[in-house]
């Protein structure tokens, strides 16, 4: 008989979002990528250890690397491994894939800047988004859309009440 898991259990669900990369960047696409994991670190991050703020994906080789992303070990999952907790981990995606993101890179100045790390199945996933940065205005302007947005929402609250 197969047992049936909620998505609250650790086989789905959001691991960590990185909300200053859709503060600062417009995100125009997004891509879905493995990552080569450690053991220690799947252990770390079941129990929710992560830092994903500062974390930013290169290319180098031909390959695309997950840098700045620190997970810190757990005391009793690494008693026999030197754990480096910032180290740049590789992630996985299609030749095609990596090959557009290349172009993008290279060619249109964009840059590849994780948003969101999550569980699908057992695995560890993370969604890159290609983007670009925004200039000063342009964050002042997405603060004032979300502020009316906000407002125009109180609105109609109060006025169906």
């Amino acid at each position: 008989m197969a047992k049936n898991k909620d998505k609250a259990s650790t086989n789905g669900g959001t691991i960590a979002l990185n909300k200053r990369a859709r503060h600062e960047y417009h995100i125009d696409r997004r891509f879905e990528a493995g990552i080569a994991l450690q053991g220690w670190e799947v252990k770390a991050l079941r129990a929710g250890r992560i830092n994903f703020g500062d974390s930013y994906a290169i290319i180098k080789d031909r390959e695309i690397y997950l840098f700045g992303t620190s997970i810190p070990p757990l005391i009793s999952a690494s008693t026999h491994v030197l754990a480096n907790d910032r180290r740049t981990r590789k992630l996985l995606l299609n030749r095609h894939e990596i090959d557009e993101l290349i172009g993008a890179v290279e060619r249109k100045g964009y840059t590849l800047v994780p948003t969101a790390m999550y569980w699908k199945q057992n695995h560890v996933k993370v969604e890159i988004g290609l983007a670009k940065g925004k200039k000063a205005h342009d964050k002042r302007e997405t603060e004032k859309e979300r502020d009316w947005n906000r407002e125009k929402q109180r609105i109609m609250n109060a006025r169906n009440t």
